[in-house]
């Protein structure tokens, strides 16, 4: 983890999914764990890796899509924003 954006492949590629989490955040693991085990397609970004120069830029974007600036912040398709552990919710909006 270098603090840059990964990629998981998964055969559940019809949407756009970014995550926004940290490395050291429970709830961002268990997020996390949800969509490989879902085999979801998504980019992340482990915040706290960012270094510090590029961090204030990362968490503006991020405070665009939840203004609270919390973790774990799973946007869909651009438009549809999950804040916190919501397992079922994060299904739903994936239509799984």
């Amino acid at each position: 983890m270098n603090g840059e954006w990964q990629s998981i492949q998964g055969e559940n590629s019809s949407h756009d999914v970014v995550f926004y989490g940290l490395s050291t955040c429970v709830w961002c693991k268990k997020t996390r764990k949800l969509l490989e085990d879902s085999d979801v397609s998504f980019r992340y970004l482990d915040v706290d890796l960012v270094p510090r120069e590029k961090r204030g830029g990362v968490v503006d974007e991020l405070k665009r899509v939840n203004p609270t600036g919390s973790f774990p912040t799973v946007v869909i398709d651009g438009d549809k924003v999950v804040v916190g552990y919501r397992p079922e919710q994060l299904m739903e909006e994936l239509g799984l």
